[in-house]
């Protein structure tokens, strides 16, 4: 004999309601992220924005100093301050993309590429893009936006995700697809101009159309049109042809990188001490270009050596998170961005010694720095959320390792 339903005893006036949920899925979410993250990722992040909090409070005043006038004063820390605000915005900006899946960080990946590559174009354009120092890469939009910073990491997930259409279908032509958008971006570079970033791009471009598993007889057809390009551009392009000449030439005394390099070892292994630094006062740039070279002289030449060190472990560890990585378009945007990164820290570096053209490229995560410093902080963000991992799961592809024997011609 079945029961008579009754209905549910109505809840006093007054009476106690549960918590919402919302503020649990936060703490959910969280303590996802917190056992998802690379660590050891973000804890050489946060140490390289220490110290360059650290340098640019070495080397403004002595920007300060070359652009103030007899009538008019620029504050001795002017730049550090505005060092950290910038700071403080990308952290808070790295740490939210870290959140991210990897299909949205894809999504928003592509997004921010596209645009800032439209942006490229109108970019030249007199009375659009903003001129410093004989090249035109800057839009004012409250803050000086350089759109080629935001386009590397955007250029990197995009070439991960043409290139992982090999996937569905292995007769499609990827490599030629991001060939051409290779050709595109270096045209627009070009007409800037910015060789850097240029040869930049064109290295991430190289090292990731590698992995997609291009054989390796290709590779020195790859490796002659990069030579060639090159020769082109020294032929043809003023720009290229004197950065090389002044670089092979050994350059004079007034020369940045000359004075770069004396400037890094004035302050011998240990350094002239913080604020006590004098070659730094007649160098251009010293907050941005030449911060390496600050570093040199009053923290010595020891601490270059641990500078160094701590990039390349990052390059080191995020390489290592990709080594067992089963899916390929997370293998590609990973080592595309972390290249990207690396390539920008070690080209500065080089440029600082003397032993590369001068390139007019921050070094990142220490240089003073607007749209560079957030951009570097929208690269990392997408490669910790790509690089995050869930522990308890079990990789079954050879990752990496087995990427790089992979010889597919069809690619």
């Amino acid at each position: 004999m079945s029961q008579a339903w009754t209905p549910a005893p109505q809840r006093p006036a007054g009476a106690y309601l549960p918590p919402a949920t919302v503020q649990r899925r936060w703490r959910d979410a969280i303590r996802v992220w917190w056992r998802e993250v690379d660590k050891v990722l973000l804890g050489l992040v946060l140490l390289l924005m220490a110290i360059g909090t650290l340098a640019v409070a070495a080397a403004s005043p002595a920007v300060a100093e070359q652009l103030s006038t007899a009538t008019d004063r620029v504050p001795d820390f002017q730049f550090f301050k505005r060092h950290i605000v910038f700071q403080m915005l990308g952290l808070a900006l790295m740490i939210g993309l870290s959140f991210l899946s990897r299909d949205q960080a894809r999504r928003l990946g592509i997004l921010v590429g596209a645009a800032m590559l439209a942006l490229m174009f109108v970019v030249p354009i007199p009375g659009i893009g903003t001129e410093k120092n004989g090249a035109r890469r800057w839009i004012e939009v409250g803050f000086s936006l350089q759109p080629s910073e935001f386009l590397k990491p955007g250029f990197a997930i995009i070439l991960a995700w043409v290139l992982s259409w090999r996937l569905r279908d292995a007769n499609l032509p990827v490599v030629g697809f991001a060939s051409a958008i290779m050709v595109l971006v270096a045209g627009l570079l070009m007409l800037q101009p910015n060789l850097g970033d240029a040869i930049l791009f064109g290295g991430i471009w190289m090292v990731m159309v590698l992995l997609a598993g291009v054989a390796w007889q290709r590779i020195a057809a790859l490796a002659g049109a990069a030579v060639g390009g090159l020769t082109l551009a020294y032929l043809f392009y003023d720009n290229a042809r004197h950065r090389i000449d002044s670089f092979l030439g050994g350059g004079t005394a007034f020369d940045q990188v000359d004075l770069a390099q004396r400037t890094i070892t004035a302050g011998g292994w240990l350094g002239t001490g913080l604020w006590l630094g004098i070659r730094k006062m007649n160098l251009p740039e010293a907050h941005t270009d030449y911060i390496f070279s600050v570093i040199g002289e009053e923290f010595g030449l020891i601490a270059c050596a641990l500078i160094v060190a701590t990039y390349a472990a990052l390059v080191l560890r995020a390489l290592i998170r990709m080594t067992g990585e089963d899916n390929l378009f997370a293998l590609l945007a990973g080592v595309g961005l972390v290249t990207q990164f690396g390539g920008q820290a070690f080209i500065n570096i080089l440029v600082n010694l003397k032993l590369f053209p001068s390139k007019g490229m921050t070094l990142p995560l220490i240089s003073y720095g607007g749209s560079s410093t957030l951009a570097v902080c929208f690269t990392l963000g997408l490669l910790l959320a790509i690089t995050r991992r869930n522990p308890f799961l079990q990789r079954e592809a050879g990752g990496l390792r087995e990427l790089i024997e992979r010889k597919e011609p069809s690619a």
